[in-house]
């Protein structure tokens, strides 16, 4: 069982075991990412009290790493960027900046429109975007990224 979509003319198959295979494997890798990015961001804005876009964005910058790594050695374990690591890693980079203006966007509705403004509620909104970006940063990766790889 599987479902097909086109993209550009060309027939994508969505849900066959393999990409179900990978999409489970990302989430076991997103989720570790964001475990880091999550403690990161409550640390940040709870022991360092700073600013909290600037504490997304530090987080940020460790969780995509730790995602980068993982999800290189237990997702997409080949890519067409095998002579060109550097290469890979800032268009990973790149990729996911993206994911972090749509962070921002969701965090700045989430704390200062709809007023989810302590620390405790902050957190739980970097929780919600996070949940929300993830999707952005999976199939970026599988059809941006690693498209020659799958």
């Amino acid at each position: 069982m599987y479902f097909e979509i086109s993209l550009n003319g060309v027939d994508v198959v969505m849900f066959d075991k393999k990409n179900i295979k990978q999409f489970f494997s990302y989430f076991c890798v997103g989720g570790v990412s964001a475990l880091v990015e999550w403690t990161l961001f409550f640390l940040i804005e709870y022991f360092w009290n700073l600013q909290y876009l600037l504490a997304v964005f530090i987080s940020f910058i460790f969780s995509t790493t730790v995602n980068y790594f993982l999800g290189r050695t237990f997702t997409f374990k080949s890519s067409s960027y095998e002579n060109k690591k550097v290469s890979e890693f800032l268009f990973v980079f790149g990729v996911s900046a993206l994911g972090l203006f749509f962070n921002f966007i969701l965090m700045y509705i989430f704390v200062d429109i709809v007023g989810m403004n302590t620390n405790l509620l902050k957190t739980v909104a970097k929780i919600c975007s996070t949940g929300i970006v993830f999707l952005w940063n999976f199939l970026s990766r599988k059809f941006l990224i690693y498209k020659e790889s799958n």
